[in-house]
């Protein structure tokens, strides 16, 4: 009966091996990638609902929920550091796969309009806003809670890599209240 115990011991540490081995070596969670033919055109962000929809030829072809913002949500973006995300209508300039959060893709706030309005305060509008991942160094899978960027627009990993592969340089973007 010993023989059989240890048995079974040997059994469950080999199971429990080769299943931690096949969860180390399995690629993470994955968005759907574009497919062929399918570029967004224009980007659609509600802030007060938290959502997001990228557009083809006046399509919906992907929706987003549950977006994350600055500490201080509510209002335009006036002011370096006020912690506020800009609204208005932008640009998608380029995607930067080497930011400080998993994939970034950069908004060219300020406009002249933005810098105007901070330079006759003897302000500085702020800048380097982006729709990006979760911060670098967390599990791919998991969400930093609340809002938390500094003015930036968040969302999960799975989901920028999804909007990455969709959204080309040069796609207009309007951030609604």
């Amino acid at each position: 009966m010993r023989y059989g115990g240890e048995a079974m011991r040997f059994a469950a540490i080999s199971f429990c091996l080769l299943a931690a081995a096949l969860l180390l070596s399995a690629p993470p969670a994955q968005a759907q990638e574009a497919r062929a033919g399918e570029r967004a055109d224009f980007v659609l962000i509600d802030k007060s609902d938290r959502k997001l929809w990228l557009y083809q030829d006046g399509k919906v072809i992907r929706a987003y929920s549950g977006l994350q913002y600055g500490d201080a949500p509510v209002g335009h973006k006036q002011f370096e550091g006020d912690e506020r995300t800009p609204e208005g209508r932008y640009t998608i300039s380029y995607g930067n796969e080497q930011s400080s959060y998993y994939l970034s893709l950069y908004i060219d706030y300020p406009n002249a309009q933005d810098r105007a309005f901070a330079n006759a305060r003897g302000r500085s509008p702020g800048g380097l806003i982006f729709i990006h991942g979760q911060p670098n160094g967390l599990p791919f899978d998991a969400r930093v809670p609340g809002d938390w960027t500094d003015g930036c627009i968040a969302m999960s990993n799975a989901e920028i890599a999804e909007v990455w592969s969709l959204v080309p340089d040069g796609t207009p973007i309007e951030i609604r209240p």
